[in-house]
């Protein structure tokens, strides 16, 4: 017998440890009792009766804490199944049709001189999970409730796809046309994966970079809620379905926000995990068990978890097992050794699954070898996925997690199971034949056999098959994938709005960053607009000075606020309510960007505009969170990404880390993202109006409904500067196109030097311009780029356009033309120089950039620049080079104003302002 007493625990694993014992001798009681149960009926019995005591206990609410896993087997037993309420046979003879229609869709895509790719594995082993979603659960646009949101796998396409052309959505054409989206003319074919932007009526959350549905579901469940407290929509009746691969869990997104779904108890999310076991080269566990490893996962961030393991003929058998046989093999068997069973046939899983056991063969012993090798995994089994839908639907207080055992490539022969079946692209005519065989379709050998390859299959639009599956759909709320623009576009604010930062700010020195707060708090105000404004921030509100709005806008909490926080006398106290307009996501960029996709695709998820304005590092933006702001526009969400403290030498106190010097270049690589650079106060106010009118005014979209699916990033800065009056007459339409001329020069010249600054360089060049004229009598004139981006782009556009109309005059960029008289260009900003080198080649005359590059460092902004050589005195010597090179001045004076400025010592800066700009 084990030891017991006080210095022995008597309880472990993850349960309270060392408690007193108030009645030690009832304690022996039971312990002699589960040692005499041991010793009669063995250990398989005693955990058995303690399993049932622990889920007693729970129902009692004694408060026991979860086990880490349960057993490999179903969640739901077999007493506790609701009854189908479909007919199974149709659903399972509609499952085939689309099983084949997928199958020769992609295999068809890669017949010889094609061979785009595609996935057909993944589809076959998700067929049951999907259909049964389709034909009782998933709610479509026109449910009373608003339908459901729905992240289909993106290798599953295909399937979906097939799904279409059943109901009579897609052609034969149109799956011939597959992953061929321009070479057959444009609106006739369909893209590799749920991409909304590619097909705008259709899909509408982008899936397959890996890891990103799970996180943006999780974000878009949340922002659901979010919606209802706010009192400005009711998204009580719609639930967020996201279809996962196991492999896919390995991603860090997938699991890195789950804890954010339990802690908010966000019982309207049900995640399906598909877990056939296989990742693209091999196992996703080979030596382990995935689903079990996921189950402890998900039980400890407050999930409801669901085991769909087994199919219902193993029902019997585990009704057999009455010493526990089966199950300690159920546990015991890796999942690698689980593929090799699924492939193998009925006398190797006999002798190899059974056989070690005589008490497991005998459990088996009245089946047939051909009967043991179809008994079937639990994601196939359409019952069993019933039940788990069913009961995540009903689940309340938390999320659910449904883990579905399945094959890849389920039923194909060819690849079922194999380690290389996602990269198996192309079916035999033996494959075809096999597959159709299996699917008992209604196709001839020498259809088959065709030139043109197998056909699909398609039993009629009045068949009663066809008839059924519309009906399910009709009564669930029409098809999915569906995705429907029906929002109103906005009243705008009114000009007075903005005419705060016009003003400047006087004597009083403000960041840009500050700026843009200003004008934030302003829009919040507008009766029209401000409740639509969804500010995001992670964990840097502060920082940003956005702490005012604490007491009034409030921090979002579905649970309100609970507690009397610390600061709570202060003007400025920290104040969360279920009523919250501010997201507060914590050190999570991944969770901002998710929460800001998720509000600014709400104009066609929900039918309301919103507007997302999500304030960050800049340095954590595009570097850290590109992939999400690239799914963030392949849906098509709109909003404000301000990338604060910008700069590599604005926030040089942080570091290297901290220092941005480059996210305008990843900006540019996204075509939604419309980035601008301002200088100042007045210029921000003039984007922020224009973005407002672009994206949320009332021209026609193509896409559906009004205003244009664009991002607008905007750079600021944290260094204090005396924000200037709107100059008169102040070139608006330049500051919108990329650039204006700011300051002339104070000194008169036919070709003055054009200094071309951006951000928190203008400065710098305007000191550099007195500079110029006091001491070298040389004519400058500075020029604020608000867009580098933007201007190149548009120059792009023009050199396309001349490309495609060989036979017109052509045209001349922007840029071009506004620079066309002038002497030679000097071209700087705080970020390296190939952002403004993006646009030399379009500006006449000689060209010289100064730029932050290489890697930050702590140090004074002052210093780094020296450093850098991107100050006003840097400035000064590249204009005088400039001009020495073309002759118009001795270049001898740009070497010696080089050496007594000192431009390569970074220590003869030291006399300036030393403000290190610290965060």
């Amino acid at each position: 017998m084990a030891p017991s007493g006080p210095d022995r625990p008597i309880i472990h694993g993850g349960m309270p440890t060392q408690l007193p014992d108030v009645d030690s001798e009832e304690t022996q009681d039971w312990l002699r009792s589960l040692d005499q149960m041991v010793d009669e009926r063995g250990r398989d019995r005693a955990r058995y009766v303690m399993l049932r005591m622990l889920e007693r206990a729970r129902e009692r609410a004694v408060g026991m804490p979860a086990l880490r896993s349960t057993d490999f087997i179903n969640t739901i037993p077999p007493e506790r199944e609701p009854d189908f309420p479909g007919d199974e046979e149709i659903e399972r003879r509609i499952r085939s049709y689309i099983r084949w229609n997928a199958a020769v869709m992609v295999s068809r895509a890669n017949r010889p001189g094609l061979g785009v790719g595609g996935h057909i594995a993944t589809y076959q082993s998700a067929a049951s999970l999907y259909e049964v979603g389709f034909n009782h659960f998933f709610r479509g646009k026109d449910h009373p409730g608003g339908g459901d949101q729905i992240f289909y796998q993106g290798h599953a396409a295909p399937g979906i796809y097939a799904r279409s052309f059943l109901e009579g959505r897609f052609d034969e054409d149109r799956l011939n046309n597959f992953r061929q989206e321009h070479s057959q003319g444009a609106g006739k074919g369909l893209p590799s994966y749920p991409h909304p932007r590619l097909m705008s009526d259709y899909w509408e959350f982008p899936t397959v970079s890996m890891g990103l549905a799970a996180i943006n579901s999780i974000y878009q469940a949340r922002f659901n809620r979010y919606l209802q407290h706010r009192g400005i929509k009711d998204t009580s009746e719609q639930h967020v379905w996201t279809f996962l691969g196991d492999g896919e869990m390995g991603e860090p997104e997938s699991l890195g926000a789950i804890s954010v779904a339990g802690r908010e108890q966000l019982d309207n999310l049900t995640f399906v995990v598909n877990c056939n076991l296989q990742q693209l080269d091999g196992p996703v566990r080979g030596n382990g068990k995935i689903i079990q490893e996921l189950e402890s996962i998900f039980l400890g961030a407050g999930w409801n978890v669901i085991k769909v393991v087994w199919g219902r003929e193993w029902d019997d058998l585990l009704a057999r097992d009455t010493t526990g046989a089966l199950v300690n093999q159920m546990n015991r068997v890796p999942d690698g050794e689980f593929q090799n069973l699924s492939i193998a046939d009925g006398a190797y899983n006999r002798e190899h699954f059974f056989g070690p056991d005589p008490e497991l063969r005998k459990i088996v012993e009245h089946l047939s070898d051909e009967q043991i090798e179809k008994l079937p995994r639990g994601g196939h089994d359409y019952r069993k996925v019933y039940a788990a839908f069913d009961s995540a639907m009903k689940h309340k207080g938390q999320p659910t997690v449904i883990l579905a055992h399945t094959v890849k490539g389920w039923l194909l022969e060819s690849l079922m199971a194999r380690n290389a079946t996602h990269q198996m692209k192309k079916l035999t005519t033996d494959d075809l034949k096999n597959f159709r065989d299996r699917l008992h379709i209604p196709i001839t050998d020498e259809q088959i056999e065709s030139p043109d390859g197998a056909p699909y299959y398609h039993p009629g639009k009045d068949h009663e098959h066809i008839t059924y599956m519309l009906e399910r759909r009709r009564q669930l709320g029409g098809p999915l994938p569906s995705r429907i623009v029906k929002a109103k576009p906005p009243v705008l604010p009114a000009q007075d709005a903005y005419d705060d930062l016009r003003k400047g700010s006087g004597k009083q020195q403000i960041a840009t960053t500050m700026a843009f707060v200003r004008l934030l708090r302003e829009l919040m105000k507008d009766k029209n607009i401000g409740s639509r404004i969804v500010p995001i921030a992670p964990d840097e509100y502060r920082t940003f000075g956005m702490d005012s709005m604490f007491p009034s806008a409030k921090i979002y909490s579905p649970h309100g606020q609970m507690y009397e926080s610390v600061d709570r006398k202060l003007l400025l106290a920290y104040k969360e309510s279920q009523q919250g307009q501010l997201l507060h996501e914590g050190i999570s960029e991944a969770g901002a960007m998710a929460s800001a996709t998720a509000a600014g695709s709400a104009y066609a998820t929900h039918g309301e505009h919103m507007i997302p304005v999500y304030l960050f590092y800049s340095m954590f933006g595009f570097q850290r969170t590109g992939d999400s702001i690239w799914a963030m526009a392949d849906q098509m969400a709109r909003g404000f990404l301000i990338g604060a403290t910008a700069g590599r030498t604005t926030l040089t106190g942080e570091g290297l880390q901290h220092a941005d010097g480059h996210s305008p270049l990843l900006a540019r690589t996204n075509p939604a993202v419309v980035h601008y650079d301002p200088a100042f106060s007045f210029e921000i106010a003039h984007i922020v109006q224009d973005g407002m009118r672009r994206m949320y005014g009332d021209e026609p979209n193509p896409q559906g409904g009004t205003g244009e699916n664009v991002i607008y990033y905007m750079t600021v800065y944290n260094e204090p500067l005396n924000q200037p009056a709107e100059p008169e007459g102040v070139d608006v339409d330049g500051i919108l196109k990329g650039a204006y001329r700011y300051a002339a020069s104070p000194i008169e010249d036919d070709a003055p030097t054009r200094i071309l600054a951006s951000g928190v360089s203008v400065p710098w060049a305007l000191q550099a311009q007195q500079m110029l004229a006091e001491e070298h009598g040389v004519a400058a004139e500075v020029w604020s780029v608000t867009s580098w981006n933007e201007l190149a782009r548009e120059a792009e556009e023009v050199e396309r356009w001349n490309f495609n109309h060989l036979d017109q005059e052509p045209k001349t960029p922007w840029i071009t033309a506004k620079l066309q008289d002038g002497g030679p260009t000097v071209a700087v900003s705080d970020f390296m120089r190939a952002v403004p080198d993006q646009i030399a080649r379009w500006v006449p005359g000689a060209w010289m950039s100064l730029g932050a590059d290489g890697f930050g460092f702590a140090d004074t902004r002052a210093g780094a620049r020296r450093y850098f050589q991107i100050d006003a005195e840097s400035i000064v010597v590249a204009v005088l080079a400039s001009l020495g090179r073309e002759g118009r001045v001795d270049l001898k004076v740009a070497r010696e104003a080089f050496e007594s400025l000192r431009i390569d010592d970074p220590t003869a800066a030291s006399g300036g302002n030393q403000d290190g700009g610290g965060a």
